[in-house]
């Protein structure tokens, strides 16, 4: 398959990719800030394919911003187009900085715009905004008026497998289930089938969540249009805001994810503050042809 690019190209070309991660979450990075880039459903798709493809969990496309520094399009690895990604966002950052010299961006995404700060040493924090706890801004698809436990759950009725998530939308929509030991639960069978149930209209990042102790959560996820990953930054936030909204933990907290640790802060003034690292894994090409307008 070959990617489309407009601009002032009449034969085929190549553009450069650059392949990064966050604690093992990975992607494609394709700059389409001076020649716009077609890449839609099917281009994704191929692009994320482990087999044919580079291979990635998301497509991350930088566009130019009249808001921010850039714009950040995400595409998953089944090519659909997602509003937010926090691990992407600190790759996305790390190369601002790089290009500017500066520590400070600004990341245009589907869900607003992102502050974030380069720490230097691949460290990146990243304003995620204000957690959306009302039932018809997650959404969900009947009212709830307490999202800190929604009626939802997986097996029998009288000893369901899991049970009564907390749901908010930290720029997509989260479900983060309680449980005593992230490891003893079949994400890779229950995430599919809470992902697309009918109370997400929208779809959700499925999680399962357990509390270490008032500072520290595990945390695994079936993420929307992934599948398990080994990190997701927005289902870290989701996690965090939740179990402090249930106060299970401070404002602080580390959250423990398959790849590694991200920190967490809920501040006063209502604000999600990720912290945690950004790697360049490699740089590439891929082929691309003129597109018709």
């Amino acid at each position: 398959m070959h990617l489309a690019i407009y601009g002032p190209m009449t034969a085929p070309s190549t553009i450069r990719f650059r392949k990064m991660n966050g604690l093992g979450n990975d992607f494609v990075v394709l700059d389409g800030r001076e020649q716009l880039l077609s890449i839609g459903p099917e281009e994704a798709e191929f692009i994320a394919d482990r087999n044919i493809g580079v291979g990635c969990d998301q497509v991350i496309v930088l566009e130019r911003s009249g808001k921010a520094d850039t714009y950040m399009r995400v595409l998953n690895a089944d090519g659909s187009e997602v509003e937010a990604c926090g691990n992407a966002t600190r790759c996305v950052a790390m190369l601002l900085s790089e290009e500017t010299g500066q520590p400070n961006s600004t990341v245009e995404t589907g869900s607003g715009v992102l502050a974030a700060t380069f720490n230097g040493a691949d460290d990146v924090t990243v304003d995620m905004g204000v957690p959306r706890f009302a039932w018809d801004e997650i959404p969900l698809a009947e009212e709830f008026r307490d999202t800190r436990g929604i009626e939802l759950q997986i097996g029998p009725i009288d000893d369901p497998v899991l049970h009564s998530p907390s749901a908010v939308n930290v720029g997509n929509p989260h479900a983060v289930f309680w449980v005593d030991d992230v490891d003893a639960y079949d994400l890779h069978r229950f995430g599919p089938l809470l992902e697309n149930h009918p109370i997400f209209p929208e779809r959700a990042n499925i999680s399962v969540a357990q509390i270490i102790s008032p500072s520290e959560l595990r945390l695994r996820t079936w993420e929307r249009g992934v599948g398990l990953t080994k990190a997701c930054g927005t289902a870290a936030c989701a996690a965090a805001v939740c179990a402090m909204r249930k106060k299970f933990v401070g404002r602080d907290v580390t959250v423990q994810l398959p790849g590694g640790p991200l920190q967490i802060s809920w501040t006063k003034d209502d604000r999600m503050l990720m912290t945690g690292p950004a790697e360049l894994e490699y740089e590439g090409e891929i082929e691309v042809e003129p597109a018709s307008c």
